[in-house]
């Protein structure tokens, strides 16, 4: 299937490794050209420098969403560099673990800006653009959690569910204007953020990493987690034309680990 991509424009934000750099990979493949954005300066140097070698145009923009000024930056050095944007992919590294007695205010606004506002910012930044494009898409990065919360992701379980009802209303308001907005909710995909969180529930649990990763694995019916690779695929389609009569949509990428029928 030709998915109609090939010379879009597109802004990924969290895109060094995981499921940012899998969905700038995916895009890079069907010729995508690109403005990928990290704090990780190093991280994000080494992931421009391998996505430019599958032959498209990269640019790699360093900075922290959490920083309010930061996705006005970012939009507008994509304009000044492509003089468009048509895909949007709000991604950004997920809050600590913790249980809700364990974690500060502090620690709470902090989460609020990297998980919730930072897609606020970003979508409100790049509106202006998107409505000159001919085939404009958001995906925004949720997470299973908001349908089946998850032991001690308080933060992750919380704010995850308000980027999912903004991109629900999102869907609704500018539909009509022709811009589509989707979420994806990945359950446990193996990356470097999962084996933190697997770790920090081995040491709270006495066990190991090992025996947690195999006792996650066995909640999918498919008997493994996802790999970041599976993600970028269904994001790449969501960003899509071939996508066009899809918005609104919460699509779990779980195998299947999520048991309710909506």
């Amino acid at each position: 299937m030709d998915l109609g991509l090939k010379g879009k424009i597109a802004l990924v934000t969290g895109a060094s490794r995981g499921l940012g750099f899998a969905t700038a990979r995916a895009l890079a493949e069907e010729g995508v050209r690109l403005a990928i954005n990290s704090r990780d300066m190093d991280q994000l140097s080494k992931a421009g420098d391998e996505l430019a070698q599958l032959g498209g145009d990269v640019v790699s923009l360093p900075g922290d969403l959490t920083n309010p000024q930061q996705p006005g930056m970012l939009v507008g050095a994509t304009m000044a560099i492509y003089g468009g944007i048509d895909l949007l992919f709000t991604n950004a590294g997920g809050p600590p673990p913790g249980a809700f007695e364990e974690i500060e205010e502090e620690t709470w606004q902090h989460a609020i800006d990297l998980s919730f506002m930072s897609h606020v910012r970003l979508i409100r930044e790049a509106l202006p653009w998107l409505r000159k494009s001919d085939t404009p898409a958001v995906l925004t990065v949720t997470s299973i959690s908001i349908k089946q919360p998850i032991p001690n992701l308080v933060l992750s379980n919380s704010i995850r569910a308000a980027t999912a009802g903004l991109t629900k209303t999102l869907a609704l308001e500018l539909g009509p204007e022709g811009i589509r907005f989707n979420s994806i909710l990945p359950s446990w995909t193996h990356t470097e953020r999962v084996e933190q969180l697997l770790a920090d529930r081995a040491k709270r649990k006495g066990t190991t990493p090992k025996e947690e990763i195999e006792l996650q694995n066995a909640q999918s019916p498919l008997g493994r987690m996802g790999t970041p690779e599976e993600f970028g695929k269904a994001a790449a389609f969501l960003l899509s034309p071939a996508a066009s009569y899809i918005t609104g949509v919460m699509l779990s990428v779980d195998g299947g680990t999520y048991k309710g029928l909506f």
